[in-house]
């Protein structure tokens, strides 16, 4: 029988405090992060931004317990994923490759060429794709092929989105039934979808199909919940002065508060495991965010995780994939005719996002204005409402 193995790739998080400065570090020297027009800047800066933004970052990370859970969630979900595919006789290994830490991509593929794997399923935990996650790790993935002679003989298939899943529409709307169940009304609770944001420019100028398939997943998420609940979908996360898809998650939620909504319910639509962005930003920020805006009764829908029917779900997508044509990564990382990979041939100025990169606001924010100032003599303040 032929060696099968299956890549699970996310972007990572730092597992303790003393990771946030060198994870930081990582995530800015990527520059599909921040784009600069000089490359060796790239570094210099990613220093700046992680020495001026760690104490911060490392102060967010305490209130969730002092590191993120990515890595803990993610292999405990590949467990899963192992258990369920020997279940229905597919023996699998699983491997987890992370973008910005351990364990890097890098290390996922040189253990998969040393366990001789023959045949590889690249399945990215984003159930949308986007240029700046699933289309970074896809491009990383592409390099190190073309670098590497041992990986040719892999016979390998990439699953680049797969937001229309059933069971994972399935697993989603059983976890948004359960918080609604908590109200003592709860067909009149509000359902708050909020999913990661990204820089406007990604979809209208490099044509990213991310926009069209959160606003398609939502909608196919309300069909399968069936449910006469109100709904609306929002984006969070945003970096800098430049314009990301809108609404923003902040402002929804004051609105939806003036317009005398009590009970709500927020989905991270785009998340499939817990992390800072849930536990810290959604759970503590925007939970205050609503409660002075008159929204009392505020819970959140958990992320999959290890539900037995997401879990399915990733499984089925295995056991399908397997059976399919192969889909490489280039096709894989030109998913859409449109979309313009980065870096871009023109640079431009923009911050890509990332899960946890809303860590960088000030200190991007902060090098902005310096830069501003340096060149024009003049201060950030008459951007100040760009950010608002």
């Amino acid at each position: 029988m032929s060696r099968v193995g299956v890549l699970l790739l996310n972007l990572g998080g730092p597992d303790k405090l003393e990771d946030v400065g060198p994870f930081l570090y990582n995530l800015f020297s990527d520059p599909e992060i921040i784009r600069l027009p000089f490359r060796w800047l790239q570094k210099p800066l990613a220093w700046f931004i992680a020495s001026r933004r760690v104490k911060t970052s490392q102060k967010n990370y305490k209130q969730i317990g002092g590191g993120s859970p990515l890595r803990r969630i993610t292999e405990a979900q590949g467990e899963a994923l192992k258990e369920q595919l020997s279940n229905l006789g597919q023996e699998a290994n699983i491997y987890v490759g992370m973008r910005y830490w351990h364990p890097y991509t890098e290390e996922a593929i040189a253990q998969i060429t040393q366990d001789n794997i023959e045949h590889l399923v690249i399945l990215p935990l984003y159930p949308q794709f986007s240029i700046s996650t699933s289309g970074s790790s896809f491009r990383l993935l592409e390099k190190l092929w073309q670098e590497n002679p041992e990986l040719q003989p892999i016979d390998y298939t990439v699953i680049p989105s797969w937001y229309k899943e059933p069971g994972y529409l399935q697993a989603m709307a059983e976890l948004i039934a359960q918080e609604l169940d908590q109200y003592p009304n709860p067909n009149e609770a509000h359902i708050f979808f909020s999913a990661h944001g990204v820089p406007k420019s990604y979809v209208e100028e490099a044509g990213d199909p991310y926009q069209q398939e959160i606003e398609e997943c939502t909608a196919l998420i309300m069909q399968t919940l069936n449910r006469p609940n109100e709904h609306t979908l929002a984006y969070q996360s945003r970096v800098g002065p430049v314009e990301w898809l809108q609404p923003y998650t902040e402002d929804a939620l004051k609105e939806l508060g003036a317009k005398g909504v009590k009970d709500l319910v927020v989905v991270p639509i785009s998340f499939v495991s817990e992390h800072i962005e849930t536990l810290q930003e959604i759970d503590i920020e925007y939970r205050e965010i609503a409660e002075e805006s008159g929204i009392h009764n505020f819970r959140r829908a958990s992320a999959p995780n290890t539900h037995p029917i997401f879990i399915q779900a990733l499984a089925n997508l295995v056991l399908d994939a397997l059976k399919k044509p192969n889909f490489q990564l280039s096709q894989a990382a030109q998913i859409k005719k449109m979309v313009k990979m980065y870096p871009q041939e023109n640079w431009e100025w923009g911050m890509t996002t990332s899960a946890e990169v809303w860590n960088g606001r000030i200190a991007m924010l902060g090098f902005i204005a310096l830069i501003i100032e340096l060149v024009t003599g003049q201060g950030l303040l008459h951007m100040i409402g760009l950010l608002h």
